[in-house]
Order: C-alpha cells, then sequence, then structure tokens
C-alpha cells in the first residue's frame, strides 16, 4: 500500500510540473505573436526628450499644428504634431480621415527616420468634443488642456 500512496504523489507532482511548463510555454508563444503588436504611444516633446530606437514603431499623438499642413504629389501630406512644448514633423502618404483638421486632435502610427516622423496611419477625432485618451492626458501633463464637457472649467 505504501508503494501505491507514493506512485499516486509522484503521478500528481509530475502533473502539475507539467501543467507548469505549458503554462510557461504558452505565455512565452503569447508574448512573442504580440511583439510587434504592441505599439506605444508618445508625445511629441517625449519623441524629441528620449529618441525612439532606429525602426521602433509608436504612436505619436497631439495638435495638429495650424497652417502646418503641406499636400505634396498624389496622397503624400505633411504636418506638424505638437503638445505646446514640443513640435514633431510628420509625413504621410495615403488618405487622411475625413474629420482630419488642423487644430484638431490626432494619432499618427510610424516610424522616426531622422527628426521626421513617418507616419504609416493617421487617426482623427471622430466628432467636435472627441480627443484620444492619450492627447488629453499628455495634454493635461503640459497643464494646456481643459475638459470642455466639464462645468466651471474643471
Amino acid at each position: 500500500m505504501a508503494g501505491l500512496k507514493g506512485l499516486k504523489k509522484q503521478r500528481r507532482v509530475q502533473i502539475i510540473a507539467l501543467a507548469v511548463v505549458a503554462l510557461v510555454g504558452a505565455t512565452a508563444l503569447v508574448g512573442y505573436a504580440m511583439r510587434d503588436g504592441i505599439n506605444f504611444f508618445r508625445s511629441p516633446s517625449e519623441v524629441l526628450s528620449e529618441p525612439p530606437r532606429a525602426g521602433e514603431t509608436f504612436r505619436i499623438g497631439g495638435l495638429v499644428v495650424e497652417g502646418s499642413m503641406k499636400r505634396g504629389e498624389g496622397t503624400e501630406v505633411s504636418f506638424e504634431v505638437t503638445d505646446t512644448n514640443a513640435t514633431v514633423p510628420v509625413r504621410f502618404d495615403g488618405l487622411l480621415p475625413d474629420l482630419f483638421a488642423e487644430g484638431q486632435g490626432v494619432v499618427a502610427l510610424g516610424q522616426m527616420e531622422g527628426e521626421t516622423f513617418v507616419a504609416s496611419e493617421v487617426l482623427a477625432k471622430h466628432d467636435e468634443t472627441y480627443m484620444p485618451k492619450e492627447v488629453v492626458d499628455a495634454l493635461k501633463e503640459q497643464g494646456v488642456y481643459v475638459d470642455p464637457n466639464a462645468k466651471d472649467g474643471n
């Protein structure tokens, strides 16, 4: 009987060890699969103070600087994004969202090439009061954002 109890205990330990190895393996596979899908958000001030690694894809957000939008050939467009403390030039080749406008909030996905952010995707606000959460947070940190929906300016 004592040998049977020892065998059951050994089998239980083996099953637990196998489950732990499977869990670690599954976590590693999920992390590996998501490594390119995780895009960090940065404000223009953060981009200039801590430049990203070469080839790093990230999101930049802020307000489109008034008068900075210039159209190139075809669908090429350039503009500047600011958080009121720093400004980063952005270049994009594609169709801008219908609600894209100067003076409005924008988030762009892409990479830095030299001093210019080259966007592969541009997202704009979807109504007159919406601004992406990341942009609002970055502007609040700078002390320049007041929520238009708040009462008494708070």
